[in-house]
């Protein structure tokens, strides 16, 4: 029952790069297990029980064909020379006890690894993957636990007569889809958290996140469950020996020990207490260990907390750009490294399909930093999951073209998609500790990435992780490849979360909301640092986020997103100074970075429409000021205004020199 545990102790790890699997933490397992009295009572009982069963019929091996001892003895009590006494026939208990461990054990064994090799991966599989596989495998659970179990058992040693084997391999394919369905049931949940997200984003594949993220996440039920099933393992094989079904007679077995008990329980009340408590103390001691195991294996694990409250950054804007050139901007004589053209998303839900994106055009160049602003709900994170190839659920694409450094996303394969995630394209989450995998050390995820995207060794890959943390400004990276995600502060796992996505060396950074589950000070310094690597690695990024501060930090150009569409863009100067949107007007206004404190901030009124709700013509005509009948008459276009800059909107002309609130950017600004 001793299983390798996910997750040991910091002081138990000298590797710097903190690379830990789950194979190797087994000896670290088995001392957190000799800590619990219960645990170390259990694991004696079993191997004392395990040695019996392989010395016990060395040393006596005339037990199993013994058909009689002395019959003058027979039915006695304990004594010096029979230490359990003797049975009907006069032969020795103890020494049958101890012949038929081997027997008795051999069979759950057997069981116990069939149930495992059939429902932990059915199980994994149904729950991960999902669609037509779950609808499969539950079917045949269905089916499964629809059959009388004792029968089909019975039908089979019938077949094959005093067969164990076949009888302890039949139990466990009836029990197999009761382990299914618990593992899937716990794979479900697990499935959802972003630490998955984040293996698939870095590019891994899905047996590797199964085998190593899931697995051992789930380790626990998985114990458990196991060792309850080797319990009922020995309840069935101990009943068949009973009614001697797999044990061919003079061969001893605990069960077929009950069964001459039985037959003399009248005369001899005593034959039916060894083998009786043998059977219930192994199963009590199975249970109690599986118990301890799970305990063991989630010793020191803290779940990750999510982060309460956001507050805004208030930053200046005044920022310090020298690493870049004025041309950065714009780029447009550069050939896109990243090329969406009319892209539309929907997300199908039975016989409708609600659509999320609408005629999503935009174009990132190599180096260019360009934030995509708006509200929640207006699609700014489901283009990032389109161009990674991760839209959750039933959502898929139903038109336009996503180019990457002149690949077409769409025409490539998942394996082909997997070498672009992480190793081109990057992705940073805004919650960050939700994205690291919460029973591995940093410093094995950092070495997973890299090993992942690059032919290198153990060793290597242990010393790029521990230099990734140290690009991303940890004080003392050796130490902090050895902590967990649970033991960073948020400002230190968003700092992994970075690293982890540089890991690859990807072409392209997709910043989620980065800075937005942290406080201030910790925000500015996670800006600084993106800038610092996007410049030095003349890196694109795409950055996703609602505050106008950060995008005029940090971004060459601006993107601004509502109800599925882009109402506009254009460099960062230009948006700022003269928006040619109304919701870009109003997104400024409502902006807190100049705010005064003695003026109410401004708001936008009404909500975001959701997803198959949106108005006809412009989206965002029921808020506008500037709405007129034609702005409701059909769709509007992104239109070209000059050569750097789009809007969707019929009135930009219309609009005012300069929005209320803007903010001005200094003379090394774009």
């Amino acid at each position: 029952m001793s299983m390798a545990s996910p997750v040991s102790d910091v002081a138990d790890v000298a590797d710097p790069g903190g690379e830990t699997s789950v194979s190797a933490q087994s000896p670290r397992l088995l001392r957190r297990l000799l800590r619990r009295p219960v645990a170390v009572g259990c694991v004696t009982f079993l191997a004392l029980l395990a040695g019996i069963a392989i010395v016990a019929p060395i040393m006596l091996p005339n037990v199993s064909s013994e058909q009689a001892g002395d019959l003058l003895t027979a039915r006695q009590l304990p004594t010096g020379g029979h230490w359990l006494g003797t049975d009907t026939l006069g032969r020795d208990v103890f020494a049958r006890l101890m012949v038929g461990t081997r027997i008795t054990l051999v069979g759950v064994v057997e069981a116990l690894a069939v149930v495992l090799a059939i429902g932990l991966p059915l199980g994994l599989a149904a729950g991960y993957f999902g669609g037509r596989l779950d609808r499969f495998v539950s079917w045949l659970a269905d089916l499964a636990f629809s059959m009388p179990a004792i029968v089909i058992v019975l039908v089979v040693l019938s077949v094959f007569p005093q067969n164990m084997t076949a009888a302890m391999i039949t139990f466990a394919l009836i029990a197999a889809p009761g382990l299914t369905r618990i593992v899937r049931s716990a794979t479900l949940p697990v499935r959802e958290e972003l630490y998955i997200a984040a293996a698939e984003v870095s590019g891994l594949s899905r047996p590797y996140i199964v085998a190593r993220h899931i697995l051992p996440r789930i380790s626990g039920v998985v114990i458990v469950q196991a060792s309850l099933l080797a319990g009922v393992a020995l309840l069935v094989q101990t009943g068949l020996g009973f009614l001697s079904l797999v044990v061919p007679a003079p061969a001893p077995s605990w069960g077929g020990m009950i069964a001459d008990g039985a037959k003399a329980i009248v005369l001899q009340p005593w034959l039916i207490w060894p083998p009786g408590l043998a059977v219930a103390l192994t199963i009590l001691v199975l249970g109690l260990l599986g118990d301890a195991v799970r305990d063991a294996t989630t010793e020191g694990w803290a779940p990750p907390v999510r982060s309460g409250r956001r507050r805004p950054l208030v930053t200046s804007v005044e920022s310090d750009r020298r690493g870049l050139s004025p041309e950065c901007g714009s780029g447009r004589s550069q050939t896109a490294l990243l090329s969406i053209e009319g892209l539309h998303v929907g997300f199908t839900s039975g016989a409708s399909t609600r659509r999320v994106l609408e005629d999503v055009t935009l174009s990132i160049n190599e180096g260019e930093a360009v934030g995509l602003v708006g509200e929640s709900g207006c699609g700014k994170t489901t283009v990032a999951m389109a161009v990674l190839g991760l839209l959750t659920g039933s959502g898929q694409i139903e038109g336009g073209r996503i180019q990457f450094d002149g690949r077409d996303l769409g025409d490539l394969v998942e394996r082909e998609l997997r070498e672009v995630r992480g190793r081109q394209i990057g992705l940073v989450s805004q919650e960050p500790i939700v994205g690291l995998t919460p029973v591995f050390r940093v410093g094995w995820l950092l070495a997973e990435a890299v090993r992942t995207h690059h032919d290198v060794s153990r060793r290597e890959a242990r010393a790029r992780a521990v230099e990734l943390l140290r690009q991303v400004h940890f004080a003392d990276p050796e130490a902090a490849a050895r902590r967990y995600p649970h033991e960073l502060s948020g400002g230190m796992a968003q700092r992994v979360a970075i690293a982890r996505a540089l890991a690859g060396e990807p072409k392209l950074l997709i910043a989620d909301e980065p800075t937005t589950a942290l406080d201030v000070t910790v925000q500015a310094e996670i800006l600084d640092l993106l800038r610092e690597l996007q410049v030095k690695r003349n890196m694109a990024l795409l950055l996703i986020t609602h505050d106008w501060g950060v995008v005029a930090d940090i971004c060459d150009r601006a993107i601004v997103m509502y109800a599925g569409q882009i109402v506009e863009q254009a460099e960062v100067r230009s948006i700022l100074q003269r928006p040619l949107h109304p919701y870009t007007e109003a997104l400024l206004s409502a902006s807190p970075n100049h705010a005064s404190a003695t003026e109410c901030l401004s708001v936008i009124p009404g909500d975001v429409p959701r997803p198959g709700l949106w108005p006809t013509g412009c989206h965002f005509h029921p808020r506008c000021g500037y709405a007129t009948s034609l702005c409701r008459a059909k769709a509007i276009p992104l239109e070209l205004v000059k050569f750097d800059r789009q809007t969707r909107c019929i009135h930009h002309d219309k609009m005012a020199g300069s929005a209320p609130g803007t903010v001005t950017i200094s003379k090394n600004g774009l």
